[in-house]
């Protein structure tokens, strides 16, 4: 085996990781899990003939072009953002926990009043970009100006600029070199490899990556992976489960992703709610932001930088 770095743009590949040997973590009051619930507010940002997109986010009947307006899947957002965003800030209080919004810096300046409630709720909000939009169609100068121009308008919306990154599903072969070239980011979300967080060199520099999950998240409803609010309640249950098992030895994080035009709707926020109260009815379980975690991290883990292994 050797280090090599990869010839292609771009992180190289790791799939080797914590070789299956994580390290022992001492999550606060030793805690043997972490659980990161992330709100994803992207409503007013995705695609949108309505605000003058040549094409828009696909939905409704199947043979309906993406290239017309489509007013039913314009209004399923809408409700995102007028009710489902304060359903599930409800739950949160109710529940006193606290999340991480994934938030795209243009759905806030639509919503400035949702924006302003974030923050001073305790919840914390990183950026999810811009736009809700595919950066890896963007040239490295356009993903540039729009990480600088998403921070500026996070920052005025909600009065703090946002120190962790997650692009829409996946990042482009620039992204985590601008992330840490623009040198005010604790951490990046751009991964899905790992139930832990874990540190990697990028241009000489440390940088540390928090993963997330697409296996606990309610866009599995969306889908058609998974069913009724029941079933998701189920699978997010099942996970705990396991983890908390696992953590007994060796601590875990569990993160549950969510959406507010999918999570928000009555049902679905009742499951939510539900396997919230179940988690807290174990002990030694930490509802935690993903800046609580990164912040613990960096000051009690800061050796676990993976080294990138591959066959020569």
């Amino acid at each position: 085996m050797t280090h090599l770095r990869s010839p292609i743009p771009g992180p190289p590949r790791d799939v080797v990781g914590y070789e299956g040997a994580p390290p022992k973590v001492s999550w606060p009051g030793g805690a043997r899990i972490a659980i990161s619930l992330v709100v994803n507010y992207e409503e007013g940002s995705e695609l949108a003939i309505g605000d003058g997109d040549a094409t828009r986010e696909p939905g409704g009947p199947p043979y309906w072009p993406i290239t017309e307006r489509d007013l039913g899947v314009e209004t399923m957002y809408e409700y995102g953002s007028r009710v489902g965003f304060w359903r599930l800030m409800d739950v949160f209080d109710e529940q006193d926990v606290k999340c991480t919004f994934y938030a795209c810096a243009q759905a806030l300046e639509r919503n400035r009043d949702a924006a302003a409630e974030m923050r001073p709720r305790g919840h914390e909000v990183m950026s999810h970009g811009w736009r809700w939009e595919d950066v890896t169609l963007l040239t490295r100068e356009q993903e540039r100006e729009h990480l600088l121009r998403a921070i500026d308008s996070i920052t005025e919306t909600t009065g703090e600029r946002p120190l962790g990154w997650y692009c829409r599903y996946g990042p482009s072969v620039n992204t985590r070199e601008l992330v840490v070239e623009e040198g005010g980011f604790v951490y990046d979300s751009d991964t899905y490899n790992d139930d832990l967080p874990y540190f990697v060199k990028v241009d000489g520099n440390k940088h540390l990556v928090i993963p997330y999950s697409l296996a606990n998240n309610d866009m599995k409803i969306h889908t058609g992976w998974m069913g009724s609010p029941v079933e998701f309640e189920r699978h997010l249950k099942s996970a705990f489960d396991r983890l908390y098992k696992e953590g007994a030895t060796h601590p875990r994080m569990m993160s549950v992703g969510l959406h507010l035009r999918l999570a928000g709707h009555p049902g679905r926020a009742l499951a939510l709610a539900n396997f919230i109260e179940y988690a807290k009815s174990f002990p030694d379980v930490w509802f935690a932001r993903r800046i609580d975690i990164a912040n613990h991290w960096i000051a009690n883990h800061p050796d676990t930088v993976q080294p990138i292994q591959q066959d020569a």
